[in-house]
């Protein structure tokens, strides 16, 4: 058995202004035949045929939604700003009504088994996860925060806005205790992976794209583009799967004497499965 592989068909680069970034919209999160919406002052729960079962207002706009067993975790922006910028509170809430069971912090969610949820915070002293049950009471607590892969067990893709970063691919394991990968990333602010159906994920980490698997191994897929050592707070990376054979990974590099003039990367890959 081999290992997934990558294949550039076409590259393209673009000059242009500072990239204006989509905001996410409404649904957020569906299950059971409930859809999670929201838009700035307020949560909805609709149903499949658009049928509104409840609304509960929130001082700020929902951002993400994750349901587990008659429990939605509702991650919010505020619209002011304060001493978290503008980070509004996460709601736990009953899925049936939108009663509130618990308002807590994070800034990024997911969602576990049984009602439980994993909830992240980083910034002002904080990189920590930690794990809620459906009454909203802390049962595990991590020193960690990233991107979550919730599968076979819990992997962290590590985010943690440090010069130079000390982010990894780790795993979560019970007590708070973390195993962690060989891999140090080379970007402090790596987006959203791609996870494939073997659970492998896909990393695109400044210019260089890995594939880690379960075990927390990383191979690199493809090196896309050289960042030069010290200058990546300049470089954004993101990567989308457009295709169940395709990927395209974008690099926005920011012009180090003109601050609102990037030149934008973008690479169109061919994925191939292991053989």
């Amino acid at each position: 058995m081999g290992n997934w592989h990558v294949t550039v068909i076409d590259q393209q680069r673009k000059r242009g202004m500072d990239p204006v970034y989509a905001v996410r919209e409404e649904p957020f999160a569906a299950r059971d035949g409930l859809v999670i919406g929201g838009r700035t002052g307020e949560i909805t729960c609709t149903d499949t045929a658009g049928r509104l079962r409840w609304t509960r207002p929130v001082p700020g706009t929902p951002n993400a939604a994750h349901i587990s067993s008659g429990r939605v975790l509702v991650t919010t922006g505020s619209i002011n700003y304060h001493a978290w910028g503008h980070l509004g509170p996460a709601y736990l809430l009953d899925l049936a009504d939108g009663t509130l069971v618990a308002e807590l912090r994070g800034e990024r969610g997911a969602t576990l088994g049984g009602g439980r949820f994993l909830l992240g915070l980083e910034g002002y002293d904080h990189f920590h996860t930690w794990q809620f049950d459906r009454d909203g009471n802390v049962t595990d607590t991590w020193r960690s925060y990233g991107h979550y892969v919730v599968g076979t067990g819990v992997r962290v893709v590590e985010a943690d806005r440090a010069t130079p970063t000390g982010s990894r691919v780790v795993r979560l394991l019970p007590g708070g205790l973390i195993e962690r990968s060989a891999l140090l990333l080379t970007s402090s602010q790596v987006r959203e992976p791609v996870v494939l159906s073997d659970g492998t994920v896909l990393v695109l980490d400044a210019g260089v794209l890995r594939a880690v698997g379960r075990d927390l191994t990383d191979t690199v897929l493809a090196e896309l583009l050289a960042v030069p050592d010290g200058e990546g707070e300049r470089f954004v990376a993101t990567l989308e799967r457009t295709a169940a054979d395709r990927l395209t990974a974008v690099v926005r590099e920011r012009n180090p004497e003109r601050p609102n003039k990037y030149l934008t990367h973008t690479w169109t890959l061919a994925l191939h499965p292991p053989q």
